[in-house]
């Protein structure tokens, strides 16, 4: 749904909105508009709370997922730092008046979810888009993946003439262009090769894409003859994607990957000195080599017919880093 301002529980968009097929009785929204934009003011007020002390376990209440391990990380992050390095919290919390919800309507037992644009700047555009999930376990509702976007113009989430959104398969859908394994493989291999293999064959080039490559171009030469930079693919432990229909007949999908930078020295008698951010994970001992593990959230949106998907945004975190040692330094140890 996407929503400007107050109104009834089923004002749920300012969006192109399409008739409804059919007479037939509709599957009930995920939940209301008043009760998703109290979701969000929660969020906002319990996020501001963890973080002022960087509490785990009560950010663990609101978050979960990929984005949960994204907050950690910087907690983890901040601790490793001297106390006169640490930049003083400032609270700070999502504009529920400008906020564009996209509400889908879900069949009995299918796992309840919205997506949510969203601006921390009051009376600015949405620049973020944000899915909320519910957890039937905690019976409470979690901020599950939030993706930066790179232009003010959102996606054309097709809406009914009560203002829902339509869920449709992330996965193994035959009438996308590409699925969210595809575009997965894709945004990896952004990062691995440059876009040579599957990437720039899946995505038009976009903002998000091209940085995506940059990252590739500029940080596989910065060490020049002196070391290498390899990104790889890693172990995905964030595999839920969420996909809306769009008003094209395409999709917006929503997920996350997994993947590694692994820099290395070309040659004994070099080291890497981890830099005061790292510090938490590797304690500035120098290395000679270090592997970084990222979590991010990513979004396109997928056409329905046989062309390319657009990368809309995308989000990164370092949650990890190691490496051995430089000898010296482990003889000394």
């Amino acid at each position: 749904m996407a929503l400007t301002g107050c109104a009834t529980d089923n004002d749920a968009a300012v969006a192109k909105q399409t008739p409804s097929a059919s007479s037939a009785p509709q599957p009930a929204p995920a939940l209301s508009a008043a009760q998703a934009r109290a979701v969000i003011t929660h969020y906002s007020q319990i996020n501001n709370e963890a973080n002022a002390d960087r509490n785990r376990a009560l950010l663990d209440t609101i978050e979960d997922g990929p984005l949960y391990a994204m907050s950690v990380s910087d907690y983890t992050e901040t601790e490793g730092l001297p106390a006169a390095d640490r930049t003083p919290y400032k609270p700070w919390s999502y504009d529920t008046a400008s906020a564009k919800l996209y509400i889908p309507r879900l069949a009995a037992g299918q796992d309840r979810w919205f997506a949510a644009a969203l601006s921390d700047d009051k009376g600015k555009a949405p620049s973020r888009l944000a899915v909320f999930a519910e957890r039937p376990q905690h019976k409470r509702w979690e901020m599950v993946s939030v993706v930066d976007l790179d232009s003010p113009k959102l996606p054309d989430i097709a809406l009914d003439h009560d203002g829902y959104a339509t869920a449709v398969a992330a996965d193994g859908n035959k009438h996308l262009a590409a699925d969210v394994g595809v575009l997965r493989a894709a945004v990896l291999d952004n990062f691995a090769t440059g876009g040579t293999h599957t990437g720039t064959k899946v995505f038009t080039p976009t903002t998000a894409s091209k940085r995506q490559i940059e990252v590739h171009d500029k940080t596989g030469t910065r060490f020049g003859d002196q070391g290498t930079t390899v990104f790889a693919g890693a172990d995905n432990r964030y595999k839920d994607a969420y996909a809306l229909k769009t008003t094209d007949g395409g999709a917006l999908i929503l997920f996350s990957h997994m993947h590694t930078q692994t820099d290395a020295v070309a040659h004994s008698g070099l080291q890497i000195n981890p830099g005061k951010e790292d510090r938490a994970w590797l304690h500035a001992v120098p290395r000679t080599s270090i592997t970084y593990t990222f979590v991010c959230n990513d979004a396109a949106t997928v056409p329905a017919k046989a062309a390319p998907s657009r990368l809309i945004g995308y989000t990164c975190a370092r949650t990890d880093a190691s490496g051995p040692p430089v000898p010296s330094w482990s003889d000394r140890a």
